[in-house]
């Protein structure tokens, strides 16, 4: 007697054969979100919408929904590596919420390793002085000058063979070009005054650029750089120091060259 013995199938259904993408979608729209977030706190300060404190606290939360899908991709795209669709969507979380929190953790890492003032001068015996802004600040003293030797040893004046109202110029049309709002400038009293911004709160820092003569018969310019909200600057003062000083020096050697 012959018998037909069934042999179990091994037809699976389509929905057994392709996992789910829903983890790294997920993760995906996390990452928007945590975009999102951070955009809007941004805008929202700018527009008067919120207090500073606010927004940072709105930050926040798109730090925390930023991890959350750097987490929820990175698992998605170990469980489904071999889904195309799913690496992609996976793929796309990561990179969407690396930007928040590398922002995040240069914000951290920033706040430890600088010195906790946001007033910066190249001339911390005689610093430059804000007379056209609407609430113009007094340096705060040797306390903080005695903090920024010690942090930024090569925030100094620089010395350029021109006489002064050339420096002037020059000095005034990088201002300019920086991007910055000019406040007030002077050229018989060697002095700019000037507003920067940040890029996604728009945060105040103020600018005062003193150009005087010196006895070789050219010109020293200072520049003195401090941030209106908050007692710490994370460093954003001395960069911005440095990188302007910078920028004049190689315009001097250009306008010589020409």
């Amino acid at each position: 007697m012959k018998v037909n013995a069934s042999k179990p199938s091994l037809t699976m259904h389509p929905e057994n054969t392709t996992p789910s993408i829903r983890l790294p979608l997920a993760g995906l729209l996390l990452g928007l979100v945590s975009l999102g977030t951070l955009l809007v706190a941004g805008i929202g300060y700018r527009q008067g919408w919120w207090h500073f404190l606010k927004g940072l606290q709105i930050a926040e939360w798109a730090v925390y929904a930023a991890a959350l899908g750097l987490v929820i991709s990175l698992v998605g795209l170990a469980r489904l590596r071999r889904q195309r669709r799913a690496v992609v969507t996976g793929l796309l979380g990561v990179l969407l919420a690396l930007p928040v929190l590398g922002m995040a953790l240069h914000w951290e890492y920033a706040t430890r390793a600088y010195p906790p003032i946001n007033d910066i001068s190249t001339d911390t015996v005689d610093p430059p002085e804000f007379w056209d802004m609407p609430n113009p600040m007094a340096y705060p003293g040797e306390a903080v000058a005695q903090q920024q030797r010690a942090a930024y040893p090569d925030v100094a004046p620089l010395t350029l063979p021109y006489a002064p109202p050339v420096t002037f110029n020059l000095a005034l049309q990088l201002v300019r070009e920086s991007g910055w709002a000019l406040v007030g400038s002077d050229v018989a009293e060697g002095r700019i005054e000037a507003v920067a911004t940040s890029r996604l709160f728009g945060f105040t820092d103020e600018v005062s650029i003193r150009i005087t003569s010196n006895d070789g018969g050219g010109s020293q310019v200072d520049m003195r750089s401090r941030s209106r909200l908050g007692n710490i600057d994370r460093g954003t003062n001395a960069k911005r120091i440095r990188g302007w000083m910078a920028e004049l020096n190689k315009s001097a050697k250009i306008s010589s060259e020409n």
